[in-house]
Formats: structure tokens, sequence, C-alpha cells
């Protein structure tokens, strides 16, 4: 007895085309959902397989259905009732006594919203789908590993899906013909001579015999010249080449300082985990440098940038500092879109915001595509900071530099709940002027 192993994708009982094909058609509403759902949830949590509720408005397949109209009316009754015959009216249902629903309904009828479960790629799809890095152009060749396949000419092996017939049926018709290969209507021809000359009277048997010959040879040569052989097949060929690709680095600075509390580097660091998953996602070619700083500032990796204890001083300049030797280093300009996203509670030393400030309009900004400032705020602050043109001596100097750069941005966060709408508002695709 013969067992198969069901070894696809698929899971078992369902279908992953009429999968996607519903995630497509209820994509708006999908987005709305995902985007509700994540609203309050932990940035840890936002790959995680989550239950998805929409409604079942727009949910169902279209299909053809009979036009009543067109095809006239009919009275019947259906098999197996015992309350009506035919002829009799049926009564509209009375008003909130109608099918069953989660919520009461004034119109006689309802649904129940249609649950379903989401993965992990299907939620981070749903997710990033509209979000980009601004501003990303292409770069040089160099160090990009992404090839796609091109067309390389002909060549005389291959797969036989790759066969170009025409070259082929070229090559074949150029032999048949440098051979004389005799075609259908050359036999005809001899045969309906050789016919001719046995019906006359008298009969002349030398012709008849140069004719059995001349079809003989006619006729063996059609087989030893074919009309397809193998030296004339030809097949497309293809190679691998290097094509244009877009290499970014991300620098993140984290301000660290003890002005920064547990609450405050809790919400950076869930901003940054959403970052870092985005660009991983959504990006082949990214690199990330994390930053963290007191009154130093050192690299550091992703490890002891999430979860390293460090406090200290607080001198915002020296990232910035060091985040230009670094690119000086090793992110040259030619061949690397550069951005940063640089968190921070707005508090530094006296004077240093100013010079932050002359850094980033003569140093920084000419090299970066797209520099975003997320301020930390309890809520307290947040309401006495209403106005934008309110607040710690950071924020106040930076909004100089986003009114003189439109590459540069600033938000503001005071609870968990802000981080996605600010990620997204930040990272939102551009919209494309016609």
């Amino acid at each position: 007895m013969t067992h198969f192993v069901d070894r696809r994708l698929n899971p078992k009982g369902k279908s992953l085309a009429n999968r996607q094909r519903f995630l497509r058609r209820a994509r708006t509403q999908i987005r709305e959902a995902v985007q509700k759902s994540l609203k309050d949830s932990a940035v840890a949590d936002i790959g995680k397989e989550r239950k998805i509720k929409i409604s079942t408005k727009g949910t169902k397949e279209p299909r053809f259905r009979l036009d009543p109209r067109a095809s006239g009316e009919r009275d019947f009754v259906l098999p197996g009732n015992k309350e009506f015959s035919p002829g009799d009216s049926i009564e509209k249902p009375k008003s909130g006594g109608g099918g069953g629903g989660k919520d009461a309904s004034d119109s006689g009828d309802g649904e129940d919203d249609f649950e379903f479960t989401m993965t992990q790629d299907e939620v981070l799809d749903i997710f990033f789908e509209d979000l980009e890095l601004p501003n990303l152009v292409r770069t040089t060749l160099k160090e990009t590993p992404n090839k796609q396949w091109k067309r390389a000419g002909i060549t005389t092996a291959g797969s036989p899906t790759q066969i170009n017939l025409v070259r082929t049926m070229r090559n074949s018709y150029g032999r048949r013909l440098a051979l004389k290969r005799p075609s259908l209507t050359d036999i005809s021809a001899l045969e309906a001579e050789l016919d001719a000359a046995e019906r006359t009277d008298p009969v002349d048997a030398m012709k008849i015999s140069a004719l059995k010959e001349e079809l003989a040879k006619a006729i063996a040569k059609r087989k030893w010249v074919g009309f397809i052989d193998p030296i004339d097949v030809r097949f497309n060929s293809f190679t691998e080449q290097p094509t244009p690709t877009s290499q970014a680095v991300m620098f993140c600075l984290m301000d660290v300082s003890g002005s920064m509390g547990e609450r405050e580097k809790d919400l950076a660091k869930r901003f940054y985990m959403l970052l870092h998953l985005f660009l991983k996602r959504r990006y082949k070619k990214v690199d990330v440098v994390f930053i963290r700083h007191t009154h130093d500032a050192q690299e550091v990796n992703e490890q002891e940038f999430f979860y390293s204890r460090q406090s200290g001083g607080t001198i915002v300049s020296t990232a910035l500092d060091k985040m230009l030797e670094i690119q000086r280093a090793r992110y040259a300009t030619a061949d690397w879109n550069i951005y940063a996203a640089q968190a921070s509670d707005g508090y530094t030393q006296s004077g240093d915001a100013r010079h932050c400030v002359d850094m980033l309009n003569q140093l920084i900004m000419p090299l970066v595509q797209y520099y975003a400032y997320i301020e930390i705020l309890d809520e307290r602050e947040m309401e006495v900071f209403a106005s934008e043109d309110s607040g710690a001596e950071l924020w106040r100097a930076y909004r100089t530099v986003a009114e003189e750069w439109s590459n540069f941005a600033t938000k503001r966060i005071a609870k968990p709940a802000d981080i996605f709408p600010v990620f997204h508002e930040l990272f939102r695709k551009a919209e494309v002027k016609a």
C-alpha cells in the first residue's frame, strides 16, 4: 500500500491560495484591524501570531446568482417545511428579534464579526507594507549581493524549457537546404511519374528502373537527412548579473544618562526595537550602528544597546561626534544612504544644544538622507509642552534645524501607545506626485 507524506506549507485542510486571495480582498479592513490590535501591544509581540477580528461585510467571495427578474417568479416550499404552504406570506421579523449577533440590531438581522488568526509573516507584511526609508537612492554596485538572471545569447546546450524554436527551425531549414533533402512534393512527383511510365504502352523498362532507383534514393535520403537534427537545436542562455541596489546605514543614537529614567529608557528601546525589526524585514543591505551616550559616547553591539544598564552625565554632542567618526571611517556617502534616529529626554549640558545645532546644520544634514529625533516625555510634560515651540532646550534647538531641513523630523513620545503612530508617521511612504 502506498503512503503519501504531505510536506506542503499549506495548513492541513486549508488552501494557501484561497487564504491569500482573502487577504488581498479584505486588505483595507485587515490593515485597520492590525493597526488597532498593535496600538497597545508590546513591541516584542509585534511579530507573534495574533487573532484579528473584522466585519463580515465584504469578506464573502463573489459568485454568480440568478436574477429573479430575468428568471421569473417561482413559488415553492422547501422539503421538510411544516409551517408554511404555497401562497402564505411571511411576516418581517420584529425589531431586534432577528438573527443573532454580539451587538443588538434594530433592523431585525445581524452577523457576528469574522475572527481569524494571522501568522507572524502576515502581520509584519501588513504592518510594514506602507512604510519605507525616506529618500532612498541607488548607489554603486560595490559589495552588493543582489543579482538577477538576464539573457546572454544562444547556446547549444540547455534545458528543454529554454529551447529557442525560431533559431532551431532556422538551423534545420538551412541544413536541409544545403544537403538537398527531398521534399514530400519531390517524392510525390517521382511516384506520379513512375505510375505514368508503368501505364504507358509499350512499357519502357529502362525508364521504369531508373525512376524506381531515383525514388528509392530520395526516400533513403529523407531518412538520413532528418527534419530536425540534434545539431540544429539552440537554447536561450541566461547568466547572473549584479543589479544596482540601495545600501543604507541607520545610526541609532540613544541617551542613557541619569536624566533618562527607566521609563524613558524603556520607551526609547521599544522604539528602536521596532525600527530594527522594520529594517531587517524590509531591506537586505542595511547596516545598523548602535551608539549610546552619557557625557561620553561609544559604539556598542545590539545586546549591549538594548540590555546594558549605564548612567552618567549628559552631553548629546558626543553622540553626533561618534556618528561622524564612524561614518567617515566606514560609510562613504558615494556608496551608502545614511540615516539617523536619535532618542533623548531633551536635557543636555548648558550650551551643548547650540553646539548640536551647528554640527547638524554644517556637517550632518548635508550627508544624511533622513534624520529623526524622538523626544521622550512623561504625560504631564506632554500636556505642559502642548505647543510645538515649547519644550526642553534640545527640543527648541532642534526645531530650528527642522525649519531649515525638510529631511529632519521631530516627534514626541509619552506612553507606549504613542510608539506605533509616531513610527508610522516618521517612515510612511511619500505620495507619488502625478
